[in-house]
């Protein structure tokens, strides 16, 4: 196993990059791996979450020392973040780019489900998978309806494209967003990881469907980026709810530099595209460096080591993107009416989510069912991408046929 502790990677002092090395060529969006794409969109999601969580740690931190330290490597964390989403095409429209985030949600948080050991958590990726899985299907249908083209360009089969748990019933009372944290005494290190890596992908989602919302003209773009931003905030409660709270600063700090190895590193043993693998090695090779400064403020502030935080194994098996297409079909058969009531999970509806589906609906179709009316109103059906065969849920089959 890799261990990243083991490694000293960059010297700091050797991480600034000048503007001719931050200026990286995009990707060719019409001959890209679909999953390359996926890798450099997580990645931007993990920068993002590292600068922010840094930040905030800044402004709780008294000690000047440490401050400037969090600076610097907040700084190359930047260029990091500006080089891999600099990768993204500026010819990809809004909605492809959102169909690239929602084909990240759907096979990121299936694998991480599917190699969960805490069964609770297990259980709280398998249940928003399905909601993404939903947007995927929306946005599907509003990109034919916009841009006249069709989603399998993005996804390109890999993933499929059909309703999940209906966005009407993914509005819930945000009391019942809240999930049991894990206990980082006890919990298994990939836990962590896992946790980390999807509240830090969501996050991405919720930040870029508040921004880009507006942009849109047609009303109905406008309003499904509004309705469906609102689930991803619901999604970034649940998931950071999961973290133990009573985590400090140092050994999050740690754990973020260690997660963010363990995707570089996961990345460079799949990635496909030369150029890009290259990305994936010198980002690795400086975040064993950050690393290696979060362990030693972890030794000096906090008198722990290291490997109480996260193991003394190594990184866990890489990470994978890859289709989940039986997996995600089986959690459709057999989780579709799941809803949350305080903690935990049930199968019908109670007052709270009541209640709050009154408020938000009042009565009204919501955007992301408008969407699928219009565009059987304007294509006679509605569009789905359906490589294993019928829906398995019978009352979600296409109505009148689907087409990809």
């Amino acid at each position: 196993m890799f261990n990243p502790l083991d490694h000293k990677g960059i010297p700091l002092e050797g991480q600034i990059r000048n503007w001719r090395e931050l200026n990286v060529e995009p990707i060719d969006p019409e001959a890209v791996d679909p999953y390359t794409r996926c890798r450099i969109i997580t990645m931007n999601g993990i920068e993002i979450e590292a600068i922010n969580f840094q930040h905030q740690f800044a402004r709780n931190c008294p000690d000047q020392e440490v401050r400037r330290q969090l600076a610097y490597v907040r700084y190359v964390e930047s260029q990091q973040q500006r080089v891999v989403n600099w990768l993204l095409p500026g010819v990809a429209s809004v909605l492809e780019t959102t169909l690239g985030y929602e084909q990240v949600a759907v096979d990121l948080t299936a694998w991480v489900a599917r190699h969960e050991p805490d069964p609770y958590l297990k259980q709280a990726y398998e249940f928003g998978v399905l909601e993404d899985f939903d947007h995927l299907y929306r946005y599907a249908n509003l990109y034919e309806m916009v841009e006249r083209r069709k989603a399998e360009k993005i996804v390109d089969g890999l993933t499929e494209v059909m309703p999940g748990r209906p966005t009407i019933q993914e509005h819930r009372h945000p009391f019942d967003e809240v999930r049991t944290p894990y206990d980082r005494n006890s919990v298994d290190p990939r836990s962590k990881l896992h946790a980390l890596t999807i509240l830090s992908a969501e996050q991405q989602v919720m930040f870029y469907y508040m921004n880009v919302g507006p942009q849109y003209m047609e009303p109905i773009a406008r309003q499904l980026y509004q309705e469906i931003s609102l689930i991803e905030q619901e999604h970034v409660t649940h998931y950071e709810s999961l973290l133990d709270p009573g985590e400090n600063w140092w050994e999050r700090l740690l754990t973020h530099e260690y997660n963010e190895c363990w995707l570089y590193y996961s990345f460079l043993q799949q990635e496909s595209d030369p150029r890009i693998k290259a990305v994936w090695e010198l980002h690795l090779q400086m975040e064993l460096a950050h690393l290696q400064q979060a362990a030693d403020l972890l030794r000096r502030h906090d008198g722990r080591e290291p490997e109480e935080i996260v193991g003394s194994a190594g990184l866990p098996e890489p990470l994978t993107f890859e289709p989940n297409k039986d997996y995600l079909r089986h959690l459709l058969a057999t989780q579709m009416d799941l809803t949350k009531l305080g903690e935990g999970y049930v199968r019908e509806a109670h007052e709270r989510f009541e209640w709050m589906q009154d408020q938000l609906h009042d009565g009204q179709k919501p955007p992301s069912e408008q969407v699928i009316d219009m565009h059987r109103e304007r294509f006679g059906d509605e569009y789905r991408i359906e490589t294993e065969g019928p829906h398995p849920v019978e009352t979600l089959r296409a109505q009148g046929g689907s087409h990809a």
